[in-house]
């Protein structure tokens, strides 16, 4: 992602929502950051066959935790668009990815408040099976790994800081509902 991709990232349009996940406006991503305001996020967790999960290194031009893991794909609900929405036009821009690969839509199973951990966004958690080849998109991911829960657990409690902070609350409470 050049330099004109990431101005164009932090001016993108977002719900600001209240503690309740209400709209109550919408602002630039930039802004809506820099400020610590509420909106909303999607979080995806996809696992082939064999149960393995697939964990992104997200890009260096990343804005937040660039360099880290996250889950499969993850990103902002934008202004006027539901999570679900989100969660589809996430999969398709990151990993290139949709029903017609293999599979079906993810299906939602955790949610999250706003949160310091979370970047202060209301995040919906999904889960699906991708039995189709996944297309990372390099500007977004620089690495993808296909691994089972034990092994996300054992590289999360021996490296916490090489994740996404909202992958390191994500992940256990995704493990401690039985969904994986």
């Amino acid at each position: 992602m050049g330099q004109a991709d990431a101005t164009d990232v932090a001016e993108e349009w977002l719900d600001i929502v209240d503690a309740g996940d209400r709209v109550t406006g919408r602002g630039r991503r930039g802004i809506i950051h820099r400020e610590g305001l509420m909106h909303r996020a999607v979080h995806i967790l996809l696992r082939d066959a064999a149960g393995r999960y697939f964990v992104q290194r997200r890009s260096f031009a990343k804005d937040t935790f660039p360099g880290r893991w996250d889950s499969s794909a993850s990103g902002h609900v934008d202004a006027g668009e539901d999570y679900d929405t989100a969660m589809r036009r996430e999969l398709g821009e990151e990993l290139g990815w949709s029903p017609e690969n293999g599979g079906a839509w993810p299906r939602r199973i955790l949610r999250f408040t706003a949160q310091p951990l979370t970047g202060n966004e209301f995040v919906r958690v999904y889960t699906g099976v991708a039995d189709g080849p996944l297309q990372p998109d390099p500007s977004e991911i620089i690495d993808g790994r296909w691994l089972s829960p034990a092994a996300i657990d054992a590289w999360l409690a021996e490296s916490p800081d090489e994740f996404a902070d909202a992958f390191r609350l994500i992940w256990p409470a995704f493990r401690q509902v039985g969904r994986s």
